[in-house]
C-alpha cells in the first residue's frame, strides 16, 4: 500500500512538472524596463483568523489575490506543428496576432470586460527590443497585428500599452491547437446564430439556429470572417466575443473553474499550446488566476470592441475613433 502511494505520489509530480515545462513563457518585463503606464495597485485578501489547532484540521489554503488586473490575451496564427498547420489551412510563413483582447477584471473579480482590438487597426508600432540586442524601428500607419509579427510578444505589449496607456499586468497566448483542444476539454461550446454561415475560407457552414460546437468548429467560427455581415475583422469579432461568453457559461456550468481536477484536465490540453509572461508560466499561476474567475457569471461579462472609423487612407483599414476610443481606455486604467 506505502509503495503504492509513494508511485502514485511520483506519478503525480512529474505530471505537474511535465505541464510546467509545456508552458513557454517571456520576460516581458525585462524587456520592457520601466517606461510602461504605472500598474494598478494590488491588494491582498485579509488574512483569516488562524484556527485553533486540531489533529483534523487540514492546512489553509489563503484566497486568491484581487485588485484591477489588465491581461493582454493573443490568438496566434502560427501554422508551427502538423496539428496547428492542419487547422489553419497549411503551412504560412511566420505568425501574427489573429485575435487581440484586452481583458479587465475589476478589483474583487466579479465582473470582466474584455475589449477587443481590430487586427486591422493602423496605430504607430513603437520602438521594440529584440531578442538579439537590437530594436525595431518606429513604425507609423501600421496593422495593429504586425507588432506581433516583427517582435513577439514584447512588441505586441509595448504597441497595445502605447495605444491604451493601460499597463498590461500579464500576458497570454494560445495557437490554434489550443484553442481548440480547451473547446474540446469543455465538452464542447454552444452558440447561436441569427443568420447562415457559409465561409469558404474557414470551412464554417451552420444553418440559422443553435449549434453544440467541438474544438475544430469553434476555431473555425473564431476565425471566420466572410461568411458573416460585410466580411470585415469587426463581423468576426462579433462571433469572437460570443465564443468568449459561451465559453465562460460552459466552464461556470462544469465548474471548471473552481475544480483543481478539471483545471488540470485543461491544463493537459492546452498547456503545449501556452505562451505567458513570467508571471504566469507555472501551474500554480494559472490556476490561482483561473480560480480567482470563479465569481464572474455571464451576467458580470462585458465585451465590447475598441471604437473605430474607417481609416482615411485606406477603406480596408481602420483607425480608433477619438475620444471614445480614449474614454473607453481611461475607464480601465
Amino acid at each position: 500500500m506505502g509503495c503504492a502511494l509513494v508511485l502514485a505520489a511520483a506519478g503525480a509530480g512529474w505530471a505537474y512538472w511535465h505541464l510546467n515545462q509545456n508552458i513557454r513563457s517571456v520576460d516581458i518585463d525585462a524587456a520592457l524596463g520601466d517606461d510602461r503606464p504605472a500598474r494598478a495597485p494590488v491588494s491582498e485578501p485579509a488574512a483569516s483568523p488562524v484556527p485553533t489547532p486540531s489533529v483534523s484540521a487540514s492546512p489553509s489554503v489563503p484566497p486568491p489575490p484581487t485588485g484591477v488586473l489588465n491581461i493582454l490575451v493573443l490568438g496566434s496564427d502560427s501554422r508551427s506543428g502538423s496539428r496547428n498547420a492542419a487547422l489553419g489551412g497549411g503551412d504560412s510563413t511566420g505568425a501574427r496576432s489573429d485575435t487581440a483582447m484586452v481583458v479587465h477584471l475589476n478589483a474583487d473579480r466579479t465582473q470582466a470586460t474584455v475589449v477587443s482590438i481590430p487586427r486591422d487597426t493602423l496605430v504607430t508600432r513603437p520602438s521594440c527590443p529584440t531578442s538579439s540586442g537590437g530594436a525595431t524601428s518606429t513604425a507609423y500607419s501600421a496593422m495593429f497585428n504586425s507588432a506581433y509579427a516583427v517582435g513577439g510578444p514584447v512588441c505586441a505589449v509595448k504597441t497595445v500599452e502605447q495605444l491604451t496607456g493601460v499597463r498590461m499586468d500579464h500576458y497570454i497566448e494560445i495557437d490554434f491547437a489550443g484553442f481548440a483542444a480547451l473547446v474540446d476539454a469543455l465538452g464542447g461550446v454552444t452558440v447561436t446564430t441569427t443568420v447562415d454561415i457559409d465561409d469558404d475560407l474557414s470551412h464554417l457552414r451552420l444553418e440559422t439556429g443553435t449549434h453544440r460546437l467541438d474544438g475544430t468548429e469553434a476555431l473555425a467560427f473564431a476565425r471566420t470572417r466572410h461568411g458573416v455581415g460585410d466580411g470585415s475583422d469587426l463581423g468576426r469579432i462579433g462571433l469572437q466575443q460570443q465564443l468568449i461568453g459561451a465559453l465562460l457559461k460552459e466552464a461556470g456550468e462544469i465548474g471548471l473553474l473552481t475544480d483543481p481536477a478539471g483545471l488540470y484536465r485543461m491544463a493537459d490540453a492546452v498547456t503545449g499550446s501556452l505562451t505567458t509572461d513570467t508571471g504566469l508560466d507555472s501551474l500554480g499561476e494559472l490556476k490561482s488566476l483561473a480560480q480567482s474567475l470563479g465569481a464572474i457569471s455571464p451576467t458580470g461579462l462585458t465585451t465590447v470592441t475598441m471604437p473605430v472609423v474607417t481609416a482615411p487612407s485606406d477603406p480596408n483599414r481602420v483607425v480608433a475613433r477619438e475620444p471614445a476610443a480614449s474614454e473607453l481606455w481611461a475607464s480601465l486604467r
